[in-house]
């Protein structure tokens, strides 16, 4: 898929494997990068790889 894909927050919790509440609690949290549109959040998917790939690093250095 392109780069520039660009993800609804069902889109979002669907890639994410996670229920739609905990998308928009971890984007209010400003945990997930992404943007407005109007008033209705999209996400960058290459964003989203590169914040998996930084969730994944984290977890590898506290593990060790």
């Amino acid at each position: 898929m392109p780069d520039y894909e660009i993800f609804t927050i069902k889109e979002l919790a669907a890639y994410l494997k996670i229920a739609e509440k905990t998308a928009c609690r971890f984007v209010a949290e400003g945990k997930i990068p992404g943007f407005k549109v109007g008033g209705s959040w999209r996400f960058r998917r290459n964003e989203l790889d590169k914040w998996i790939l930084r969730q994944e690093k984290q977890i590898e250095d506290r593990n060790g």
